[in-house]
């Protein structure tokens, strides 16, 4: 077995020094604390949880509730992008990863749920955060942050700067000629109203007026919905120019409908997606989007949940933004 001592050796760094980098501490500096972390890594360390768990009384394990809606699981590009920046800092800091999935149309008890594992804490992905379940477990003792999700400076969260994305989306539909812009929507969240408030009040600064059938709902990461909400934008006797979609993936649904009625994006009419998915930078042409860094989302959501964990008398709790990159990618034609 691989011991602190036997890296120290190798590293040629005091047992102090190896002890501190390979819990991330501040202390060491960062180049130190990757080239340790690495060494021990090809080492075979392994940290002895169960020695640790009753030398600090936490079970090195934390919680992830992904409430998946679609169905479509951790095939969400984004979330999976999410889901790595977490877990490359909770195992870099010696702490397992857990995926708790309840049932958001049952409740479900995350609170309980959390004391019966005893998790250290929890990252919350996806969820009703609106649902008494999830506010009694943010609410609860148990260290928690959340995505897109704000509740108040009491609690920690991490947010996507959908403003931003939208602004040099739409700035930059406009700035191509284009002013019959219509937006299929996501369902009912704080995300979408983010996005709708941003989008119109764009429109608004340049004059643009859209009628209301220019708004349709759909899902997130739902082709299906997306293709339907497609359909009826092109029935309108004055249909739109261009076509935002909630992301990426359901996008694809939108082009797949513009195809079938021989329409090419980029073309003969514009479309524009969300998340910069790898898979639509495949297309040709590509998909014009907005790359949001899930990486660094969850990198950060991470540092802050076990911060919180590990130093709860001087931690304090914050909201962090982080911003994406507009991708051109062709599928915006200038009028």
């Amino acid at each position: 077995m691989v011991t602190l001592k036997d890296i120290a050796r190798e590293c040629k760094v005091s047992f102090s020094t190896v002890s501190k980098a390979l819990k991330g501490s501040p202390e060491i500096s960062f180049e130190t604390t990757e080239f340790i972390q690495k060494k021990a890594h090809e080492m075979g360390y392994h940290p002895n949880i169960a020695a640790r768990s009753l030398r600090t009384n936490r079970t090195y394990d934390i919680g992830v509730i992904f409430e998946d809606k679609t169905g479509a699981g951790f095939q969400h590009q984004y979330f999976a992008t999410i889901i790595s920046g977490i877990q490359k800092v909770a195992f870099s800091k010696g702490y397992e990863m857990t995926f708790v999935s309840g049932d958001s149309t049952k409740n479900y008890d995350y609170y309980s749920h959390a004391l019966a594992r005893n998790y250290d804490g929890l990252a919350i992905l996806s969820a009703d955060f609106n649902s008494s379940g999830i506010q009694e477990l943010v609410k609860s003792e148990i260290p928690t942050v959340t995505l897109d999700c704000f509740y108040d400076m009491e609690h920690s969260a991490v947010m996507s700067d959908y403003t931003a994305g939208i602004n040099e989306l739409l700035e930059y539909v406009i700035s191509m000629g284009h002013k019959k812009i219509a937006m299929i929507h996501g369902e009912q969240t704080w995300v979408t109203e983010q996005r709708m408030e941003a989008f119109k009040k764009v429109c608004a600064d340049h004059g643009i007026k859209l009628p209301p059938e220019y708004f349709a709902e759909g899902l997130y990461h739902d082709p299906v919905t997306s293709s339907a909400a497609t359909e009826v934008f092109l029935s309108l006797p004055e249909p739109p120019t261009c076509i935002f979609y909630p992301d990426d993936y359901a996008a694809l649904g939108g082009i797949r409908e513009l195809n079938s009625r021989g329409l090419t994006p980029g073309k003969d009419i514009s479309v524009v997606g969300y998340d910069g998915i790898a898979l639509t930078s495949m297309m040709i042409p590509p998909l014009t989007t907005y790359e949001q860094n899930g990486e660094v989302i969850g990198r950060t959501m991470a540092e802050s949940l076990l911060a919180k964990i590990e130093t709860p008398q001087s931690y304090t709790p914050k909201k962090e933004m982080v911003s994406g990159r507009l991708i051109k990618g062709g599928t915006v034609v200038k009028l």
